[in-house]
């Protein structure tokens, strides 16, 4: 972040050269206000910021923020608080919650209002809101997927006892 500092002067609207006392001293009170903003004194700052495309550009004031939101993600027997933006997407949303579940974001399937929403839908276009509840499921390709390897793996191992006769 860089502060400069400037003189109010220098963005002071010019008057004509034939202005008259009144007109200049109606003129020397809204000198104060700066692009709408009234500020103390004769010099103020101007905060400045590096945006990610590596644009300079002036320093919003805090209301510009993004809102953040309470998720209510359940699963099918617990459920889960996750704070997140409003304008964030389910793919954002499914990295939050593999976080706290374990389960990966492509094993997951996320449910808002009934319908299974994609990863690029974001949450403030859907109508997600604070303390809106959003169903989990686990992918149920993946699940049997998932299945099959761990019964592949069973069979693979053999046990460690060997019989002493055979018969």
């Amino acid at each position: 972040m860089i502060k400069l500092r400037y003189s109010k002067r220098l963005f002071r609207r010019s008057s004509s050269k034939g202005s008259t006392d009144s007109s200049s001293s109606s003129s020397s009170s809204s000198d104060g206000d700066v692009g709408g903003r009234s500020g103390g004194g004769g010099s103020g700052e101007i905060e400045w910021e590096v945006r990610p495309g590596g644009m300079l550009v002036q320093k919003r004031d805090g209301r510009g923020g993004v809102e953040v939101i309470t998720v209510r993600v359940a699963t099918g027997f617990s459920w889960h608080d996750v704070s997140i933006g409003a304008t964030c997407t389910f793919g954002e949303l499914k990295t939050v919650v593999s976080i706290v579940t374990g389960l990966e974001p492509r094993e997951q399937r996320l449910l808002f209002r009934g319908k299974e929403r994609e990863d690029s839908d974001h949450l403030h276009m859907v109508g997600v809101r604070d303390k809106d509840k959003v169903l989990l499921l686990e992918d149920p390709a993946l699940k049997d997927m998932k299945l099959r390897a761990a019964l592949a793996a069973r069979a693979t191992v053999q046990s460690p006892y060997q019989p002493f006769i055979q018969v």
